[in-house]
């Protein structure tokens, strides 16, 4: 007998789409629910290549019905789906998959104009870090943190000496109050416990170079904490340090500039000075008790307008004050004796961090060869390295007013906000060049600013 009738026991050849033999002996039961999606894909994908095939190219969705349906049935192999496929609408996948392609797009364009709507421009300020209002606490967190928080977001702490020591005051609150677990050390449980509220703090506003070097040294002395001194004591012994800390390396060092810089003020110099320095305010005032008469212009500027604060503190203590805002700095700088300045951070290539219109003070200063003197203690010194401000930078708070004088009008309606058609940018630091500057006063002397990579040494450890 021929061999012929077994080749009916075999498998039929494989579907017009040329689907493997294998995916079809397998029961739709046996499939998993990918492979029965994946299936599902090759079938339509044939059935649109096989319409497109037959059909006018331009107009594939004319098909009528009676005629999609027997294709329907032949690309669908199993009997379940046949009925399913003949009751979809006739339009064939290929445009269905294009209609959706185009809303896709539309709704992207949609987004995308949304969002550049909502952006209103200067992108490439987005990166710095805005003022926000500080959100719902994540962790365990000190009532002392959530308030420092509070504070710094609404700027009601400023200046990198006042936010160092309101962070090592509240860590000292928190130290105090922390109690170690049972089955842990406090040297090791004690970093733990104060993770979530330095993050706390940074979610607030950008951690400063000096709570940075301050936290550091903090954690340090937290490691090498004596395992076996009571869990009291310890505590102690760390609020002692933390106390040490802001004696030596902020409240000493300011007289020590003080003194140092004072003595560069003579009698009847004309002295300048930007916005507000804790540290140049005190030595101004030092250099007042000594005797020396001399007078003080203060250059400030908006939103901030920090300057105000150190008029009237240097006018009720009987120096001679002059008051401008910054584009009027070139009509009196041709008076100007030394300009004396504060800093936020020093770098390690001389560079100086500091409030938003430091460096054009110091370039006007240089352009008329007045020279520039910069207050700073060594704990601003970072290692980095700092080229620019917009890097790295901070927006000051919203809020400004378009005018005070006279103030007819309420307070609400002259503040100056951000509106669909209005973009308020306030940068609060900028970064002046060593080459503007012609020496850095600090606790250890007086070094110029191509020598400010040796401060580590100077102090005889590393930061």
């Amino acid at each position: 007998m021929a061999p012929g009738p077994m080749l009916d026991v075999h498998p039929p050849a494989g579907p017009p789409n040329g689907e493997p033999s294998t995916g079809q002996q397998k029961s739709q039961k046996a499939m998993t629910k990918a492979e029965r999606r994946e299936l599902q894909e090759r079938q339509r994908a044939a059935k649109a290549a096989k319409a497109a095939a037959n059909g006018a190219p331009g107009k594939p969705s004319g098909k009528p019905k009676d005629q999609a349906a027997p294709q329907s049935g032949a690309a669908k192999q199993k009997p379940s789906r046949a009925s399913d496929a003949q009751a979809r609408p006739a339009a064939p996948v290929a445009t269905r998959a294009a209609d959706k392609a185009k809303a896709g797009q539309a709704s992207v364009a949609a987004d995308t104009t949304a969002k550049g709507s909502q952006a209103r421009g200067l992108l490439i300020f987005s990166h710095f870090g805005l003022p926000k209002p500080v959100s719902a606490a994540k962790g365990d967190i000190h009532p002392a943190i959530a308030r420092l928080a509070l504070q710094f977001s609404t700027f009601k702490i400023t200046g990198a000496n006042a936010r160092c020591i309101a962070t090592l005051t509240a860590f000292k609150t928190v130290i105090q109050d922390y109690v170690t677990p049972p089955n842990h050390t406090l040297s090791r449980h004690l970093m733990t416990y104060l993770s979530p509220q330095i993050s706390h703090l940074v979610a607030a506003r950008p951690m400063s170079v000096t709570m940075g070097n301050a936290i550091r040294q903090l954690k340090l002395d937290i490691s090498g904490t004596d395992f076996d001194l009571p869990e009291q004591d310890a505590k102690d012994a760390l609020c002692r340090k933390i106390d040490t800390y802001i004696r030596e390396r902020i409240i000493i060092a300011d007289q020590v500039i003080q003194e140092t810089a004072s003595n560069k003020i003579k009698d009847g110099d004309v002295i300048l000075t930007y916005a507000r320095s804790s540290v140049v305010e005190k030595v101004l005032l030092e250099a007042h008790a000594f005797g020396r008469n001399f007078s003080v212009i203060v250059v400030d500027s908006r939103p901030m307008l920090e300057g105000k604060r150190l008029v009237a503190v240097l006018s009720e203590a009987g120096i001679q004050c002059t008051y401008l805002l910054l584009p009027a700095l070139g009509a009196v700088m041709s008076e100007v004796s030394t300009v004396f300045v504060g800093a936020h951070s020093i770098h390690t290539n001389g560079a100086v961090y500091s409030r938003a219109g430091t460096a054009l003070v110091a370039m006007m200063a240089k352009r008329y060869s007045v020279p520039v003197v910069v207050c700073c203690e060594t704990y601003k010194f970072s290692e980095s390295i700092q080229l620019d401000s917009f890097t790295k930078n901070e927006l000051a708070p919203l809020g400004d007013l378009f005018s005070s004088f006279p103030n007819t009008k309420p307070r609400e309606s002259l503040t100056l906000e951000n509106k669909p058609n209005l973009e308020i940018l306030n940068p609060l630091y900028d970064l002046t060049p060593p080459s503007c500057i012609t020496a850095v006063v600090t606790e250890v002397g007086v070094i110029p600013p191509n020598s400010i990579s040796s401060i580590p040494v100077a102090l005889g450890r590393l930061l």
